[in-house]
């Protein structure tokens, strides 16, 4: 009875599939929910072990680096794991080490973990160095290592310039007195 009710009656059956039409302003909630989502901060980038990158990285969000790099890398947080390695220069706000980097490392907070094998020059605002960290370089304390680590590199690279053009100059010299003799 109750069968042949429904059966015959389309109405209801209208109305059941009307029904989920209501929900869909529950769903434009959701919809406003999910719009300051992307205001919320994004995952982390991540680059598995089986990649290589050649060219250096630059973003404002967070890397996690698993593979090898080959360039600066420029970031907000930046993971190196255990098994990556990083040959160039590390800037960010926040650089966890676990695993291998050659180049400067510049951050305003750097954390050496006990896996962690650095081989270059640190500076940094906060650091922290676990037990079982291998680091060979030099550490510097500044208050903004993100600006003014930038400026004193290009300095030193030309200082030392003029001084072989000297010795180039008398060793030519000598060689020009040898020569007349």
């Amino acid at each position: 009875m109750f069968s042949k009710s429904r059966i015959q009656e389309p109405g209801p059956k209208k109305a059941e599939a009307e029904a989920p039409v209501t929900p869909e302003p529950q769903q434009r909630p959701m919809n406003d929910y999910s719009s300051p989502a992307p205001k919320a901060k994004p995952a982390a980038s991540v680059l598995s072990s089986d990649l290589t990158i050649v060219g250096n990285l630059k973003t404002t969000g967070d890397i996690q680096v698993e593979g090898t790099v080959e360039g600066d890398i420029r970031a907000h947080l930046l993971t190196v794991g255990e098994q990556a390695t990083i040959r160039g220069e590390i800037v960010a706000d926040d650089v966890v080490v676990n695993g291998r980097v050659v180049g400067r490392v510049r951050g305003l907070k750097v954390r050496l973990t006990s896996s962690a094998r650095v081989e270059g020059d640190i500076i940094h605002k906060t650091i922290a160095i676990e037990s079982g960290a291998h680091f060979e370089g030099s550490v510097q304390r500044q208050e903004d290592p993100l600006s003014t680590g930038a400026q004193p590199r290009p300095q030193q690279a030309a200082a030392p310039k003029p001084a072989p053009q000297q010795s180039q100059a008398v060793s030519e010299a000598v060689a020009a007195k040898a020569g007349d003799r």
